[in-house]
């Protein structure tokens, strides 16, 4: 007899639907509940996280430098009173607490703890920080990523590829068990162009027949350029109905129009929180996971929250994480705004417009704030642009923007400089390059997220800066 926990054992699966529907029941719930129904929920929930947060050395610890006492939060009115924090703080008690930290609320050598599930992020802004989840908690955000799946049309027939990494990194991991536990699609895990070569990866979706794409624009992009050089006609040999994952408008329209006029989908989220928002079947704006997270908006400067259509800070509380790290109030520094007009699907949840950049990404240029994320947007409006680009930013401070382009008029750097300057508010300088030219730079064939950003004043001084 098995006397040590399961994992299976530790998921209470009816209660996980009743607090977090999915397919059909998703859809009604969406379009009819009331605002004071849904927070009555979210009240609930939050309180059973703030239960779980004191059981952990990190939430006393922060909670209590703040003054706040047990007691003192008594449900979501409350949550204003508590400290944000954010990634910095997390590899603060790692260093404090190693390996993993004292957030995870779990004691490593008690045999009577369920499973944890170990992950990490992807280290591309520094040192990889830890990624804990119990049972629970990993089924609930498997199941909010299916749920946007199958909300934006995933159904049986499918065969979805998916481009997200492996290892110890969450992405693939994640979106594998999504579609195993809470779909009926077939599901191809080819990773990332390093774990499988982007032209094996075209011959999968050829052989398997592919009908959905899942992962980062930017590779889904690569992937179409490898299948048209590999002598794959896309629409014949390769049919894609839908493609869901992180792309603006202009990535979306990139995209449709790469792989044959497929139905595109955004959505968001981090590797500890999963999946916040989505669009749904209207495509118009991120529906927020209302059940599931409490998403702020705050100014980057005052932390304060901002006026509604205002960007901000995304700052986010998991209502479903009350059994392993629990998180309250978390700073992605990830940018976006929350839209104002109505929904065009009448649905009752609040809508952002996805992610818009990163605050700690950002530069400063000649006294003017510049965020990487938004060149690409302005570059894409020219279509000798080939969607591929790198800004450096020298050590005298001066910004360049290394941008692929397809064969042009000699005016095409200078229109490209005059379209930078229009909607950055600063001088620019471009430099063109041929098509792959910047993949060295962006290893677009090796990560999820390429590097846009190369800062060599980190060299010089930082007083100079």
């Amino acid at each position: 007899m098995n006397e040590l926990p399961s994992y299976i054992g530790a998921v209470d699966i009816e209660r996980l639907l009743e607090d977090h529907p999915i397919g059909g029941d998703f859809d009604t719930f969406a379009r009819t509940v009331s605002r004071d129904e849904l927070f009555a929920r979210q009240d609930r929930l939050f309180r059973r996280c703030v239960a779980q947060a004191w059981r952990t050395g990190f939430y006393r610890r922060l909670w209590g430098a703040a003054g706040i006492e047990p007691g003192d939060i008594r449900g979501l009115e409350d949550l204003p009173k508590l400290p944000v924090f954010d990634k910095s703080d997390l590899m603060r008690s790692i260093e404090e607490h190693p390996p993993f930290g004292d957030f995870g609320g779990f004691k490593a050598d008690d045999p009577s703890r369920p499973p944890v599930v170990f992950h990490t992020t992807s280290g591309t802004t520094g040192r990889p920080q830890t990624l804990l989840f119990g049972p629970k908690s990993r089924e609930a955000q498997n199941l909010l990523l299916a749920r946007a799946y199958r909300w934006q049309g995933l159904r049986a027939g499918d065969v979805a590829h998916g481009c997200y990494g492996h290892g110890t990194v969450n992405g693939g991991h994640y979106v594998r068990e999504a579609f195993l536990h809470w779909t009926n699609a077939l599901f191809i895990s080819a990773g990332t162009g390093l774990e499988t070569p982007s032209a094996r990866q075209v011959g999968l979706m050829r052989d398997f027949g592919t009908t959905v794409l899942v992962g980062f624009a930017d590779y889904l992009k690569r992937l179409a350029e490898v299948a048209v050089a590999e002598g794959l006609t896309i629409g014949e040999d390769i049919r894609i109905r839908m493609i869901s994952g992180h792309m603006s408008p202009e990535d979306k329209a990139t995209l449709a129009n790469l792989w044959g006029g497929p139905t595109c989908y955004d959505w968001y989220g981090v590797g500890d929180t999963g999946i916040i928002a989505a669009e749904g079947p209207d495509r118009d704006g991120l529906y927020i996971m209302e059940d599931a997270h409490w998403l702020e908006l705050l100014d980057v400067d005052s932390g304060e929250p901002v006026t509604q259509g205002e960007p901000g800070d995304m700052v986010c509380t998991c209502l479903y994480k009350d059994d392993i790290y629990p998180i309250l109030r978390f700073n992605t520094h990830d940018l976006s705004r929350e839209r104002i007009d109505a929904s065009p699907g009448s649905y009752a949840l609040r809508r952002i417009d996805g992610f818009l950049g990163r605050s700690d990404n950002m530069v400063k240029i000649k006294g003017i704030n510049v965020f990487p994320h938004a060149v690409g947007p302005l570059l894409a409006k020219v279509p000798e642009f080939l969607g591929e680009f790198v800004c450096r930013v020298t050590a005298q401070g001066n910004l360049v923007v290394v941008a692929e382009a397809g064969s042009g008029d000699g005016e095409l750097a200078p229109r490209l400089r005059a379209l930078l300057k229009n909607g950055l508010g600063i001088d620019v300088d471009v430099e063109l390059a041929a098509r792959g030219a910047t993949a060295h730079l962006t290893e677009v064939e090796r990560r999820q997220k390429p590097i846009r950003l190369i800062d060599e004043r980190a060299r010089t001084d930082p007083r100079e800066r």
